[in-house]
């Protein structure tokens, strides 16, 4: 990742590392994909046969959940090469980035396997758009500048999708349930991790990373922005109070950013440092003012009063592709719903 850390800090991130792997093996728990899979609901998949008349249907958002959710975590492959080429091969760092992948290769299996016997989405169209996301490689860019930029980055991240997992497990069936809320138990665990390694950094090194926490804040992206029609995807999520700029802020934002990290509080910062301070404070100001915004005219659509447009114009332009809402990209495309054609 990105320029070389200071030998100190290598050495205290990995130590630290030793410790919280230990703890994740011990509060992790084994689990199997194929027994949370509702097998007697599969059927042999005949090409050109007209699918089985549907059940009650997933709103939009849901469906565009699920379609997010299971590319994400197709796309192992290249999150791993990347965070591997960071820790090594021989380091308490390394050997959590392979228990660490082992664990999440196991989210896109079960996710793909109930998927498939529920037919909530589109097989075929699925699968094409798992050729090309994968086929397409993935940039890390901004999250790649240093070691301390990834770890920040994967910390805000793993909490994203452990949310999202979480409240689109609360729109499913029970099988579908339970599968979200296995698959964002482990997430958590590995939110935990990396939490506590910036936590480590913080210590060792306050004002390199308060400004990695800086960039990664303000230029946040979902490792699946790149997929077909995300920006689409995500507008439908956020619709569906699955993810959006209020679950952001209140769920990510205040409680790791702003009270864990006590970003307001640190001490012997530098110049630049205390300047990314005060940038990202106010970047989350913006942020909060947004979410209250847009909160509000969640509530007008559903009093039936006329929306206004868009509350984006705050200045706040990263978190406009962290949901998807960016305005000028509005143009719409349906989820890959069964039984009919979406890309």
């Amino acid at each position: 990742m990105g320029s070389p850390m200071r030998p100190a800090l290598a050495e205290t991130l990995n130590e630290c590392a030793g410790h919280l792997l230990e703890r994740h093996l011990a509060h992790t728990k084994e689990w199997f994909p194929h027994e949370l899979v509702p097998w007697d609901l599969g059927r042999r998949y005949v090409r050109g046969q007209a699918p089985p008349p549907e059940g009650p249907s997933l709103p939009d958002g849901v469906l565009s959940a699920l379609f997010v959710n299971l590319l994400t975590e197709d796309n192992l492959p290249h999150y791993f090469h990347n965070i591997a080429s960071a820790f090594g091969t021989e380091s308490a760092l390394a050997e959590w980035s392979r228990r660490w992948a082992a664990e999440e290769q196991r989210h896109a299996i079960v996710l793909r396997d109930w998927i498939s016997v529920t037919r909530m989405l589109d097989l075929f169209a699925l699968e094409r758009a798992r050729m090309r996301h994968v086929s397409a490689g993935f940039d890390p860019g901004i999250r790649d500048l240093t070691m301390t930029d990834g770890i920040v980055y994967l910390t805000l991240q793993e909490l994203a999708t452990r949310i999202s997992h979480w409240n689109t497990g609360r729109c499913l069936d029970e099988s579908g349930a339970a599968v979200m809320k296995r698959v964002a138990a482990d997430e958590n665990l590995h939110f935990l991790f990396y939490r506590d390694l910036t936590t480590a950094a913080l210590n060792s090194d306050p004002s390199g990373t308060v400004k990695a926490i800086d960039r990664q804040v303000t230029c946040f992206q979902m490792p699946g922005s790149s997929m077909d029609g995300f920006t689409a995807h995500a507008v439908s999520i956020a619709a569906a109070g699955i993810y959006d700029f209020r679950v952001h802020y209140e769920q990510v934002l205040l409680p790791v950013v702003m009270t864990h990290w006590r970003l307001e509080s640190i001490e012997g910062l530098d110049g630049d440092a205390e300047h990314a301070r005060e940038h990202l404070v106010c970047w989350i100001a913006r942020m909060r003012r947004i979410a209250s915004r847009m909160e509000a005219q969640s509530a007008e659509v559903r009093d039936g009063r006329p929306r206004v447009s868009p509350a984006l114009a705050d200045g706040a332009d990263g978190c406009a592709t962290l949901a998807g809402l960016d305005a000028s990209q509005g143009a719409t495309k349906p989820p890959v719903r069964a039984g009919r054609p979406a890309f």
